[in-house]
């Protein structure tokens, strides 16, 4: 263990591809936590696990053009942005106006987008190693362009909450009272939903497409069983997803595991093990803790 540990760590300071990596996810990480809080908190999560997968459209059409006619600045994650924020506005779109289940949406748009994906691959030229590294995740290949995005990202998610965490915590709780407070619900509906959007994109850097759901409903799942108050959840969800990220990372490199089922796989068993001993306390503490109120 000691041995194995001290390989990761100097590993960690001599190789870059290892810093950028982990510092991948360190920073996925923190938008995780802070809209998977919403998402898991709404009761949304197959909302996110719809548009992580309906971005391989975006993706596909994006490689497509890269490779037929020379656009080079076209990157499959600029791809799976821009699908991620059409998807959640067509969710959104379809969802205020029509009044449709949620699942019948979630499902459309799963659907639509993997075929349009599955259509734009098949007609790419060469090999797409590059869209099996986005699927299935391989943050080992972040460059320093992929921090920067992750960055602007991150600043875009984390402000934006900043700002309407009041307007997202009355939407998230009671629409109806939402409105009775002239809170313009379907604005704000939206801006969530393109927040979850943004999210996916980076978390789809770190574990891909295929996973994404476990990070971005697990952490915030584990912490809503500590605490009651969104914004304690928030908070706690971000340093378990930092932690799920560390141990998944350091277990991937002494396993020879994929990094990205690896941190997944570390969430699930997170949660599962934190799930197991909040069930262990006394009813009483157990009628405390785990359920949100609503409180800021």
């Amino acid at each position: 263990m000691i041995d194995t540990l001290g390989s990761f760590f100097y590993a960690l300071f001599h190789y870059p591809f290892l810093q950028m990596a982990l510092l991948a996810g360190l920073l996925a990480s923190i938008a995780g936590g802070v809209i998977g809080s919403y998402v898991v908190a709404k009761r949304i999560v197959f909302i996110g696990g719809s548009i992580a997968h309906s971005v391989l459209g975006g993706m596909g059409l994006f490689l497509f053009l890269r490779r037929t006619y020379n656009f080079t600045f076209l990157s499959p994650l600029m791809g799976a942005l821009v699908f991620a924020i059409i998807c959640a506005f067509i969710f959104g779109w379809v969802r205020m106006k029509f009044r449709q289940r949620e699942d019948s949406i979630i499902a459309a748009i799963w659907v639509s987008g993997m075929a349009i994906g599955v259509i734009f691959i098949a007609l790419t030229p060469g090999q797409n190693v590059e869209l099996t590294n986005f699927l299935f995740g391989n943050i080992l290949w972040t460059s320093s362009k992929d921090i920067y995005l992750l960055i602007a990202l991150n600043l875009f998610v984390v402000i934006t909450t900043l700002v309407c965490h009041r307007q997202f915590l009355a939407i998230t709780f009671d629409e109806d009272q939402a409105y009775l407070q002239k809170i313009p619900v379907q604005r704000y509906y939206f801006l969530l939903l393109v927040l979850v959007g943004v999210t996916v994109v980076l978390l789809i850097q770190v574990i891909g497409a295929i996973l994404v759901i476990a990070m971005l409903s697990l952490p915030a799942a584990t912490a809503n069983l500590y605490v009651r108050k969104l914004s304690g959840m928030i908070f706690l969800a971000v340093i378990i997803s930092w932690i799920y990220t560390l141990l998944g990372t350091y277990l991937s490199f002494t396993l020879n595991w994929p990094p990205g089922a690896t941190i997944a796989l570390v969430a699930t068993a997170g949660y599962l093990l934190s799930l197991i001993g909040a069930n262990k306390k006394p009813a009483k503490e157990k009628t405390s803790r785990g359920q949100l109120n609503g409180v800021q």
